[in-house]
Protein backbone atom coordinates (compact mmCIF):
# COMPACT_ATOMS: atom_id res chain seq x y z
CA UNK A 1 0.00 0.00 0.00
CA UNK A 2 2.89 2.40 0.77
CA UNK A 3 4.55 1.80 -2.32
CA UNK A 4 1.43 2.17 -4.05
CA UNK A 5 0.51 5.73 -2.75
CA UNK A 6 4.23 6.68 -3.13
CA UNK A 7 3.88 5.83 -6.89
CA UNK A 8 0.04 8.08 -6.80
CA UNK A 9 1.79 10.63 -5.24
CA UNK A 10 5.27 10.92 -6.49
CA UNK A 11 5.65 13.72 -9.32
CA UNK A 12 5.63 11.81 -12.92
CA UNK A 13 2.12 11.33 -12.21
CA UNK A 14 1.33 14.61 -10.64
CA UNK A 15 2.88 16.27 -13.87
CA UNK A 16 0.71 13.95 -16.11
CA UNK A 17 -2.55 15.32 -14.52
CA UNK A 18 -1.01 18.85 -14.64
CA UNK A 19 -0.94 18.52 -18.63
CA UNK A 20 -3.83 17.19 -18.85
CA UNK A 21 -5.94 19.71 -16.79
CA UNK A 22 -3.97 22.24 -18.55
CA UNK A 23 -5.02 20.70 -22.06
CA UNK A 24 -8.89 21.05 -20.45
CA UNK A 25 -8.51 24.26 -19.70
CA UNK A 26 -6.77 25.87 -22.82
CA UNK A 27 -9.65 23.92 -25.07
CA UNK A 28 -12.18 25.21 -22.17
CA UNK A 29 -11.29 28.68 -22.28
CA UNK A 30 -10.69 28.22 -26.61
CA UNK A 31 -14.06 26.63 -26.97
CA UNK A 32 -15.95 28.83 -24.38
CA UNK A 33 -14.85 32.28 -25.79
CA UNK A 34 -16.05 30.98 -29.22
CA UNK A 35 -19.96 30.00 -28.42
CA UNK A 36 -19.67 32.86 -25.82
CA UNK A 37 -19.06 35.44 -28.70
CA UNK A 38 -21.84 33.30 -31.12
CA UNK A 39 -24.40 33.59 -28.40
CA UNK A 40 -24.28 37.50 -27.12
CA UNK A 41 -24.29 38.01 -31.33
CA UNK A 42 -27.37 36.04 -31.64
CA UNK A 43 -29.06 37.47 -28.43
CA UNK A 44 -28.56 40.61 -29.31
CA UNK A 45 -29.64 40.33 -32.83
CA UNK A 46 -31.75 37.97 -33.30
CA UNK A 47 -32.31 38.91 -36.94
CA UNK A 48 -28.66 38.28 -37.79
CA UNK A 49 -28.46 34.43 -36.16
CA UNK A 50 -28.52 32.94 -39.90
CA UNK A 51 -25.65 35.08 -40.73
CA UNK A 52 -23.83 34.11 -38.02
CA UNK A 53 -24.25 30.49 -38.03
CA UNK A 54 -22.68 30.98 -41.67
CA UNK A 55 -19.69 33.09 -40.76
CA UNK A 56 -19.39 30.75 -38.16
CA UNK A 57 -18.90 27.54 -40.20
CA UNK A 58 -17.06 29.55 -42.92
CA UNK A 59 -14.47 30.71 -40.15
CA UNK A 60 -14.45 26.91 -39.44
CA UNK A 61 -13.62 25.77 -42.40
CA UNK A 62 -11.26 28.40 -43.04
CA UNK A 63 -8.85 27.24 -40.17
CA UNK A 64 -8.92 23.77 -40.96
CA UNK A 65 -8.29 24.62 -44.87
CA UNK A 66 -5.21 26.14 -43.11
CA UNK A 67 -4.05 24.06 -41.11
CA UNK A 68 -4.08 20.97 -43.82
CA UNK A 69 -2.30 23.78 -45.83
CA UNK A 70 0.18 24.16 -43.16
CA UNK A 71 0.54 20.22 -42.61
CA UNK A 72 0.96 19.93 -46.46
CA UNK A 73 3.82 22.30 -47.12
CA UNK A 74 5.51 22.13 -43.31
CA UNK A 75 9.60 20.50 -43.63
CA UNK A 76 7.98 17.42 -41.80
CA UNK A 77 9.28 14.00 -41.53
CA UNK A 78 6.98 12.28 -44.07
CA UNK A 79 5.09 10.00 -41.96
CA UNK A 80 4.25 12.62 -39.50
CA UNK A 81 1.87 14.11 -41.88
CA UNK A 82 -0.90 11.26 -42.15
CA UNK A 83 -1.69 11.50 -38.48
CA UNK A 84 -1.20 15.33 -38.18
CA UNK A 85 -3.74 15.41 -41.47
CA UNK A 86 -6.21 12.69 -39.68
CA UNK A 87 -6.05 14.32 -36.31
CA UNK A 88 -7.31 17.72 -37.85
CA UNK A 89 -9.93 16.31 -40.12
CA UNK A 90 -10.68 14.14 -37.10
CA UNK A 91 -11.47 16.98 -34.35
CA UNK A 92 -11.96 19.56 -36.16
CA UNK A 93 -11.04 22.51 -33.89
CA UNK A 94 -10.09 20.31 -31.05
CA UNK A 95 -7.65 18.39 -33.56
CA UNK A 96 -5.95 22.23 -34.92
CA UNK A 97 -5.39 22.99 -31.18
CA UNK A 98 -3.75 19.78 -30.66
CA UNK A 99 -1.54 20.05 -34.02
CA UNK A 100 -0.61 24.05 -32.63
CA UNK A 101 0.51 22.88 -29.37
CA UNK A 102 2.15 19.77 -30.37
CA UNK A 103 3.23 19.18 -33.82
CA UNK A 104 6.49 21.43 -33.44
CA UNK A 105 9.95 19.55 -31.88
CA UNK A 106 12.33 22.04 -32.41
CA UNK A 107 14.62 23.31 -29.71
CA UNK A 108 13.85 27.54 -29.16
CA UNK A 109 15.68 30.23 -30.99
CA UNK A 110 18.00 30.69 -28.25
CA UNK A 111 18.98 27.16 -27.99
CA UNK A 112 19.96 26.93 -31.85
CA UNK A 113 21.46 30.32 -31.25
CA UNK A 114 23.26 29.24 -28.24
CA UNK A 115 24.51 25.91 -30.00
CA UNK A 116 25.49 27.49 -33.20
CA UNK A 117 27.84 29.85 -30.88
CA UNK A 118 29.48 27.22 -29.10
CA UNK A 119 29.97 24.80 -32.16
CA UNK A 120 32.00 27.80 -33.68
CA UNK A 121 34.08 28.02 -30.50
CA UNK A 122 34.81 23.77 -31.19
CA UNK A 123 35.64 24.36 -34.66
CA UNK A 124 38.34 26.73 -33.96
CA UNK A 125 40.48 24.41 -31.96
CA UNK A 126 39.53 21.13 -33.56
CA UNK A 127 42.22 18.40 -33.24
CA UNK A 128 43.41 17.23 -36.62
CA UNK A 129 41.02 14.24 -37.71
CA UNK A 130 42.45 11.43 -39.78
CA UNK A 131 42.49 11.63 -43.50
CA UNK A 132 39.92 10.16 -45.56
CA UNK A 133 42.33 8.52 -47.60
CA UNK A 134 44.06 6.69 -44.75
CA UNK A 135 40.62 5.62 -43.10
CA UNK A 136 40.07 4.18 -46.79
CA UNK A 137 43.28 2.28 -47.23
CA UNK A 138 42.13 0.58 -43.89
CA UNK A 139 38.52 0.23 -44.18
CA UNK A 140 37.90 0.23 -48.10
CA UNK A 141 34.59 0.82 -48.85
CA UNK A 142 33.61 1.82 -45.34
CA UNK A 143 35.20 4.80 -45.24
CA UNK A 144 32.09 6.25 -47.18
CA UNK A 145 30.17 6.15 -43.81
CA UNK A 146 32.70 7.81 -41.89
CA UNK A 147 32.79 10.65 -44.44
CA UNK A 148 29.16 11.01 -44.66
CA UNK A 149 28.76 11.65 -40.79
CA UNK A 150 31.77 14.42 -40.70
CA UNK A 151 30.58 15.86 -43.59
CA UNK A 152 26.82 16.57 -42.10
CA UNK A 153 28.83 16.36 -38.41
CA UNK A 154 31.85 18.88 -38.99
CA UNK A 155 32.83 17.80 -35.15
CA UNK A 156 32.26 14.44 -35.11
CA UNK A 157 35.92 13.68 -36.65
CA UNK A 158 37.54 10.83 -36.94
CA UNK A 159 40.35 9.68 -34.62
CA UNK A 160 43.24 7.35 -34.66
CA UNK A 161 45.20 6.37 -31.29
CA UNK A 162 42.70 4.98 -29.40
CA UNK A 163 42.19 1.88 -27.49
CA UNK A 164 38.62 0.62 -27.47
CA UNK A 165 37.75 -1.54 -24.81
CA UNK A 166 33.76 -3.50 -24.63
CA UNK A 167 31.84 -4.59 -21.94
CA UNK A 168 28.88 -6.71 -22.50
CA UNK A 169 27.35 -5.64 -19.13
CA UNK A 170 26.70 -3.23 -16.71
CA UNK A 171 28.14 -4.93 -14.03
CA UNK A 172 31.48 -5.17 -15.83
CA UNK A 173 31.05 -1.41 -16.91
CA UNK A 174 30.76 -0.54 -12.98
CA UNK A 175 33.91 -2.72 -12.31
CA UNK A 176 36.19 -0.71 -14.45
CA UNK A 177 34.48 2.70 -14.54
CA UNK A 178 35.11 2.93 -10.53
CA UNK A 179 38.91 2.38 -10.65
CA UNK A 180 39.15 5.18 -13.84
CA UNK A 181 37.08 8.09 -11.73
CA UNK A 182 39.19 7.34 -8.37
CA UNK A 183 42.47 8.13 -10.70
CA UNK A 184 41.19 10.98 -12.34
CA UNK A 185 43.06 14.18 -11.94
CA UNK A 186 41.79 16.95 -12.79
CA UNK A 187 38.09 16.98 -14.36
CA UNK A 188 35.49 14.32 -14.94
CA UNK A 189 32.51 14.96 -16.81
CA UNK A 190 29.09 12.92 -16.18
CA UNK A 191 26.10 13.11 -18.46
CA UNK A 192 22.86 10.45 -18.21
CA UNK A 193 19.62 10.36 -19.48
CA UNK A 194 18.86 8.97 -16.03
CA UNK A 195 20.48 9.09 -12.64
CA UNK A 196 18.48 7.37 -9.49
CA UNK A 197 19.30 6.93 -6.35
CA UNK A 198 20.98 3.46 -5.41
CA UNK A 199 23.80 0.89 -5.02
CA UNK A 200 25.15 1.92 -8.83
CA UNK A 201 24.86 5.52 -9.04
CA UNK A 202 25.46 6.38 -5.13
CA UNK A 203 28.72 4.20 -5.43
CA UNK A 204 29.87 6.70 -8.69
CA UNK A 205 28.87 9.62 -6.20
CA UNK A 206 30.89 8.72 -3.56
CA UNK A 207 33.67 8.76 -5.66
CA UNK A 208 32.66 11.76 -7.36
CA UNK A 209 32.29 13.95 -4.17
CA UNK A 210 35.72 12.29 -3.03
CA UNK A 211 37.49 13.29 -6.42
CA UNK A 212 35.75 17.13 -5.30
CA UNK A 213 37.17 16.96 -2.37
CA UNK A 214 40.69 16.47 -3.60
CA UNK A 215 40.24 19.55 -6.02
CA UNK A 216 39.12 17.23 -9.20
CA UNK A 217 36.25 19.71 -11.03
CA UNK A 218 33.29 17.31 -11.11
CA UNK A 219 30.35 18.44 -14.01
CA UNK A 220 27.23 16.58 -14.05
CA UNK A 221 24.22 16.88 -15.64
CA UNK A 222 21.21 14.38 -16.03
CA UNK A 223 18.03 14.71 -18.12
CA UNK A 224 14.98 16.29 -15.61
CA UNK A 225 12.32 14.09 -17.05
CA UNK A 226 14.74 10.75 -17.55
CA UNK A 227 15.13 11.30 -13.61
CA UNK A 228 11.65 12.03 -13.10
CA UNK A 229 10.38 9.48 -10.32
CA UNK A 230 14.23 8.79 -9.77
CA UNK A 231 15.36 11.48 -7.65
CA UNK A 232 13.35 14.54 -6.30
CA UNK A 233 12.96 17.78 -8.29
CA UNK A 234 15.65 19.73 -6.42
CA UNK A 235 18.45 16.56 -6.79
CA UNK A 236 20.53 19.20 -8.79
CA UNK A 237 20.32 21.70 -5.73
CA UNK A 238 21.75 19.04 -3.34
CA UNK A 239 24.38 18.08 -5.71
CA UNK A 240 25.47 22.04 -6.01
CA UNK A 241 25.62 22.06 -1.90
CA UNK A 242 27.73 19.22 -2.13
CA UNK A 243 30.63 20.79 -4.52
CA UNK A 244 29.56 19.48 -7.91
CA UNK A 245 28.77 21.57 -10.97
CA UNK A 246 25.29 20.03 -11.86
CA UNK A 247 22.80 20.78 -14.70
CA UNK A 248 19.27 19.37 -15.21
CA UNK A 249 18.51 19.25 -18.60
CA UNK A 250 15.64 20.86 -19.82
CA UNK A 251 14.05 20.96 -16.79
CA UNK A 252 10.33 20.42 -16.50
CA UNK A 253 7.48 23.74 -15.81
CA UNK A 254 3.45 22.60 -15.83
CA UNK A 255 3.10 24.62 -19.37
CA UNK A 256 2.01 22.82 -22.47
CA UNK A 257 4.70 22.86 -25.02
CA UNK A 258 6.29 20.89 -27.35
CA UNK A 259 9.94 21.81 -25.93
CA UNK A 260 9.70 18.89 -23.46
CA UNK A 261 10.08 16.82 -26.14
CA UNK A 262 13.85 17.02 -26.94
CA UNK A 263 15.46 15.11 -24.11
CA UNK A 264 19.53 14.61 -23.46
CA UNK A 265 19.27 10.84 -23.66
CA UNK A 266 22.52 10.85 -23.89
CA UNK A 267 25.33 8.55 -21.81
CA UNK A 268 28.92 10.02 -21.79
CA UNK A 269 31.95 10.11 -19.04
CA UNK A 270 35.41 11.51 -19.31
CA UNK A 271 37.82 11.45 -17.40
CA UNK A 272 40.36 14.44 -17.91
CA UNK A 273 40.27 14.19 -21.51
CA UNK A 274 42.23 10.60 -22.03
CA UNK A 275 39.61 8.36 -21.09
CA UNK A 276 35.62 8.25 -22.17
CA UNK A 277 32.97 5.88 -22.08
CA UNK A 278 29.53 5.77 -23.57
CA UNK A 279 26.60 3.00 -24.30
CA UNK A 280 23.09 2.31 -23.45
CA UNK A 281 23.43 2.23 -19.96
CA UNK A 282 21.99 4.84 -17.28
CA UNK A 283 22.76 5.02 -13.45
CA UNK A 284 20.31 3.18 -12.08
CA UNK A 285 20.65 -0.65 -10.57
CA UNK A 286 18.49 -2.52 -13.03
CA UNK A 287 20.97 -1.87 -15.65
CA UNK A 288 23.84 -3.49 -13.69
CA UNK A 289 20.91 -6.46 -12.53
CA UNK A 290 20.72 -5.32 -8.75
CA UNK A 291 17.15 -5.00 -9.00
CA UNK A 292 15.06 -7.13 -12.11
CA UNK A 293 12.08 -5.49 -13.05
CA UNK A 294 11.87 -7.22 -16.48
CA UNK A 295 13.71 -10.15 -16.11
CA UNK A 296 17.84 -9.91 -17.19
CA UNK A 297 18.45 -6.21 -17.89
CA UNK A 298 20.96 -6.70 -21.14
CA UNK A 299 23.02 -3.35 -21.65
CA UNK A 300 26.71 -2.27 -23.21
CA UNK A 301 28.95 0.04 -23.07
CA UNK A 302 32.04 1.23 -25.10
CA UNK A 303 35.29 2.71 -22.70
CA UNK A 304 37.84 5.15 -25.03
CA UNK A 305 41.67 5.62 -24.06
CA UNK A 306 43.10 8.21 -26.94
CA UNK A 307 41.95 11.08 -29.25
CA UNK A 308 38.66 9.92 -29.78
CA UNK A 309 37.68 11.12 -26.04
CA UNK A 310 38.42 14.74 -27.67
CA UNK A 311 34.62 14.08 -29.33
CA UNK A 312 33.28 13.34 -26.10
CA UNK A 313 34.21 15.98 -24.57
CA UNK A 314 33.08 18.83 -27.22
CA UNK A 315 29.84 16.70 -26.74
CA UNK A 316 29.70 17.29 -23.32
CA UNK A 317 30.64 20.73 -23.05
CA UNK A 318 28.37 21.61 -25.85
CA UNK A 319 24.89 20.13 -23.61
CA UNK A 320 26.20 21.15 -20.57
CA UNK A 321 26.43 24.98 -22.67
CA UNK A 322 23.08 24.66 -23.71
CA UNK A 323 21.80 23.60 -20.39
CA UNK A 324 23.39 26.75 -18.59
CA UNK A 325 22.36 28.87 -21.22
CA UNK A 326 25.62 30.72 -21.66
CA UNK A 327 28.81 30.15 -23.77
CA UNK A 328 32.51 29.35 -22.03
CA UNK A 329 35.77 29.21 -22.68
CA UNK A 330 36.43 25.59 -23.37
CA UNK A 331 40.46 25.53 -24.36
CA UNK A 332 41.36 24.13 -20.89
CA UNK A 333 39.22 20.81 -21.12
CA UNK A 334 40.51 19.94 -24.36
CA UNK A 335 42.88 17.46 -24.18
CA UNK A 336 45.08 16.37 -27.02
CA UNK A 337 46.01 12.67 -25.80
CA UNK A 338 47.09 9.59 -27.83
CA UNK A 339 46.85 5.97 -26.67
CA UNK A 340 47.80 2.79 -28.56
CA UNK A 341 44.96 1.42 -30.33
CA UNK A 342 44.07 -0.47 -33.26
CA UNK A 343 41.47 0.84 -35.69
CA UNK A 344 39.65 4.29 -35.58
CA UNK A 345 37.03 5.48 -33.61
CA UNK A 346 34.56 8.16 -34.63
CA UNK A 347 32.32 9.22 -31.89
CA UNK A 348 29.30 11.37 -32.59
CA UNK A 349 26.46 13.42 -31.32
CA UNK A 350 23.16 14.22 -32.81
CA UNK A 351 19.83 16.00 -32.36
CA UNK A 352 16.89 17.61 -33.33
CA UNK A 353 16.61 19.29 -36.51
CA UNK A 354 18.02 22.30 -37.48
CA UNK A 355 20.18 22.16 -34.04
CA UNK A 356 21.77 19.43 -36.60
CA UNK A 357 21.26 19.53 -40.48
CA UNK A 358 20.54 16.12 -40.49
CA UNK A 359 19.42 12.79 -38.47
CA UNK A 360 22.43 11.54 -38.10
CA UNK A 361 22.00 8.85 -36.12
CA UNK A 362 19.54 6.91 -38.40
CA UNK A 363 22.01 8.34 -40.90
CA UNK A 364 24.86 6.26 -39.72
CA UNK A 365 22.33 2.95 -39.34
CA UNK A 366 21.16 3.12 -42.84
CA UNK A 367 24.84 3.74 -44.17
CA UNK A 368 25.79 0.44 -42.43
CA UNK A 369 22.87 -1.50 -43.96
CA UNK A 370 23.73 -0.22 -47.54
CA UNK A 371 27.58 -0.85 -47.38
CA UNK A 372 27.21 -4.54 -45.91
CA UNK A 373 28.06 -7.52 -47.61
CA UNK A 374 28.17 -10.33 -45.49
CA UNK A 375 25.90 -9.66 -42.18
CA UNK A 376 24.69 -6.76 -40.27
CA UNK A 377 23.62 -7.68 -36.46
CA UNK A 378 21.86 -5.56 -34.11
CA UNK A 379 20.33 -4.89 -30.50
CA UNK A 380 17.12 -2.75 -29.56
CA UNK A 381 15.08 -2.04 -27.17
CA UNK A 382 12.25 -0.75 -29.24
CA UNK A 383 12.12 -1.31 -33.31
CA UNK A 384 9.32 1.49 -34.41
CA UNK A 385 10.82 2.21 -37.44
CA UNK A 386 9.90 4.56 -40.58
CA UNK A 387 9.66 3.55 -43.88
CA UNK A 388 13.67 4.57 -44.34
CA UNK A 389 14.73 2.38 -42.46
CA UNK A 390 12.43 -0.52 -42.89
CA UNK A 391 13.27 -0.62 -46.51
CA UNK A 392 16.71 0.02 -45.77
CA UNK A 393 16.82 -3.36 -43.26
CA UNK A 394 14.83 -5.28 -45.98
CA UNK A 395 17.05 -3.99 -48.84
CA UNK A 396 20.20 -5.35 -47.37
CA UNK A 397 18.36 -8.36 -46.48
CA UNK A 398 17.51 -9.12 -50.02
CA UNK A 399 21.08 -8.56 -51.28
CA UNK A 400 21.92 -11.58 -49.38
CA UNK A 401 23.33 -10.16 -46.18
CA UNK A 402 22.29 -11.48 -43.14
CA UNK A 403 20.69 -9.05 -41.12
CA UNK A 404 19.73 -10.21 -37.67
CA UNK A 405 17.38 -8.05 -35.07
CA UNK A 406 17.48 -8.57 -31.33
CA UNK A 407 14.60 -7.14 -28.93
CA UNK A 408 13.28 -8.24 -25.91
CA UNK A 409 11.06 -10.63 -24.49
CA UNK A 410 10.13 -9.18 -21.49
CA UNK A 411 9.23 -5.57 -22.47
CA UNK A 412 9.43 -1.99 -20.12
CA UNK A 413 6.28 -0.60 -21.94
CA UNK A 414 3.94 -2.89 -23.17
CA UNK A 415 2.64 -0.41 -26.07
CA UNK A 416 5.99 0.00 -26.87
CA UNK A 417 6.64 -3.50 -27.45
CA UNK A 418 3.38 -4.07 -29.16
CA UNK A 419 4.47 -1.76 -31.75
CA UNK A 420 8.18 -3.09 -32.25
CA UNK A 421 6.19 -6.87 -32.70
CA UNK A 422 4.02 -4.82 -35.29
CA UNK A 423 7.35 -5.11 -37.43
CA UNK A 424 7.70 -8.25 -37.21
CA UNK A 425 5.86 -9.49 -40.20
CA UNK A 426 6.95 -6.77 -42.98
CA UNK A 427 10.64 -7.89 -41.53
CA UNK A 428 10.65 -11.65 -41.58
CA UNK A 429 8.73 -11.76 -45.08
CA UNK A 430 11.95 -9.60 -46.10
CA UNK A 431 14.15 -11.83 -45.00
CA UNK A 432 15.20 -10.07 -41.57
CA UNK A 433 15.76 -12.20 -39.35
CA UNK A 434 14.52 -11.06 -35.66
CA UNK A 435 14.87 -12.48 -32.51
CA UNK A 436 13.65 -12.01 -29.09
CA UNK A 437 16.09 -12.04 -25.63
CA UNK A 438 13.90 -14.86 -23.45
CA UNK A 439 15.70 -13.82 -20.25
CA UNK A 440 14.52 -10.32 -19.98
CA UNK A 441 15.17 -6.93 -21.92
CA UNK A 442 17.32 -5.29 -24.41
CA UNK A 443 18.29 -2.17 -23.38
CA UNK A 444 21.87 -2.31 -25.60
CA UNK A 445 21.65 -0.25 -28.84
CA UNK A 446 24.36 -2.06 -31.44
CA UNK A 447 25.14 -2.41 -34.84
CA UNK A 448 28.14 -4.61 -35.84
CA UNK A 449 28.89 -5.21 -39.66
CA UNK A 450 30.60 -7.63 -41.98
CA UNK A 451 33.66 -7.38 -38.62
CA UNK A 452 34.56 -4.55 -39.56
CA UNK A 453 32.56 -1.56 -38.54
CA UNK A 454 30.01 -1.50 -35.36
CA UNK A 455 28.80 1.40 -33.32
CA UNK A 456 27.64 1.38 -29.93
CA UNK A 457 25.88 4.13 -28.33
CA UNK A 458 22.34 5.46 -27.29
CA UNK A 459 20.24 5.40 -30.27
CA UNK A 460 17.43 3.33 -30.32
CA UNK A 461 15.57 2.37 -33.49
CA UNK A 462 12.40 4.50 -33.18
CA UNK A 463 11.24 8.14 -33.69
CA UNK A 464 12.27 9.65 -30.27
CA UNK A 465 15.87 8.82 -30.92
CA UNK A 466 15.68 9.70 -34.39
CA UNK A 467 13.58 12.92 -34.41
CA UNK A 468 13.39 14.38 -31.12
CA UNK A 469 16.12 13.53 -28.88
CA UNK A 470 20.06 14.57 -28.26
CA UNK A 471 22.09 11.19 -28.98
CA UNK A 472 25.38 9.99 -28.95
CA UNK A 473 27.32 6.95 -30.37
CA UNK A 474 31.08 5.88 -31.65
CA UNK A 475 31.26 3.98 -34.68
CA UNK A 476 34.44 1.82 -34.50
CA UNK A 477 36.40 0.58 -37.66
CA UNK A 478 38.78 -2.40 -37.59
CA UNK A 479 39.34 -1.95 -33.50
CA UNK A 480 40.03 -4.00 -30.59
CA UNK A 481 36.09 -4.17 -29.00
CA UNK A 482 34.81 -5.17 -32.20
CA UNK A 483 35.66 -9.11 -31.54
CA UNK A 484 33.68 -9.13 -28.18
CA UNK A 485 30.97 -7.39 -29.83
CA UNK A 486 30.68 -9.95 -31.85
CA UNK A 487 31.60 -12.58 -29.19
CA UNK A 488 28.15 -10.79 -27.15
CA UNK A 489 26.30 -11.26 -30.24
CA UNK A 490 26.78 -14.82 -30.72
CA UNK A 491 26.06 -15.72 -26.75
CA UNK A 492 23.15 -13.09 -27.10
CA UNK A 493 21.52 -15.34 -30.21
CA UNK A 494 21.79 -18.68 -28.31
CA UNK A 495 19.59 -17.27 -25.71
CA UNK A 496 17.31 -16.03 -27.77
CA UNK A 497 14.13 -17.15 -29.89
CA UNK A 498 14.22 -16.53 -33.30
CA UNK A 499 10.51 -14.86 -34.36
CA UNK A 500 8.60 -17.04 -37.65
CA UNK A 501 5.33 -15.32 -39.62
CA UNK A 502 3.39 -17.93 -37.13
CA UNK A 503 4.80 -15.76 -34.12
CA UNK A 504 4.14 -12.53 -35.73
CA UNK A 505 0.65 -13.48 -36.31
CA UNK A 506 0.07 -14.55 -32.71
CA UNK A 507 -2.80 -12.23 -31.23
CA UNK A 508 -4.67 -10.42 -33.84
CA UNK A 509 -6.47 -8.05 -31.73
CA UNK A 510 -3.67 -6.88 -30.08
CA UNK A 511 -1.75 -6.62 -33.13
CA UNK A 512 -4.20 -5.19 -35.14
CA UNK A 513 -5.04 -2.44 -32.64
CA UNK A 514 -1.09 -1.86 -32.59
CA UNK A 515 -1.36 -0.94 -36.29
CA UNK A 516 -3.93 1.55 -35.94
CA UNK A 517 -1.55 3.20 -32.74
CA UNK A 518 1.76 2.69 -35.23
CA UNK A 519 0.21 5.42 -37.83
CA UNK A 520 0.43 8.11 -34.75
CA UNK A 521 3.88 6.67 -33.47
CA UNK A 522 6.08 9.70 -35.34
CA UNK A 523 4.40 12.49 -33.56
CA UNK A 524 5.36 10.87 -29.53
Amino acid sequence: MKKFFKKVFSRFPLVALTIVVLILLFFAVLTGGFFLAEYLVTELFPASEPYVTAIVTLADYLILIVAVVNVVSRDFVPETKIPWLLCIVVLNLLGVFIYVLFSSHRPSRRERKLYREVSAKFRGDLMPAVPKETLQRSVGHWAEVGRALAVSEPLAAVRANTKTEYFPSGKKFFERVIGDLERAEKFIFVEYFIVEEGIFWNTILDVLLKKAQEGVEVRVMYDDIGSMGKVKAGYYKKLRKLGLKTQKFNPFVPVVTTLHNNRDHRKILVIDGKVGYTGGLNLADEYINETHPFGYWKDNAVRLEGEGVYNLTQMFLGMYQLSAGEAEDVTPYLVHYQAEGKGYVQPYGGGPVPIFERHLAEDVYVNILNAAHNYVYITTPYLIIDYRMKQALILAAKRGVDVRIVTPHIPDKKLAFGLTRSNYMALIKGGVKVYEFTPGFVHAKTFLADDTVGTVGTVNLDYRSFLYHFEDGVVMYRTEALKDIKKDFEQTFEVSALQSEEDAKKNVVWRWLCEIAKIFAPLF
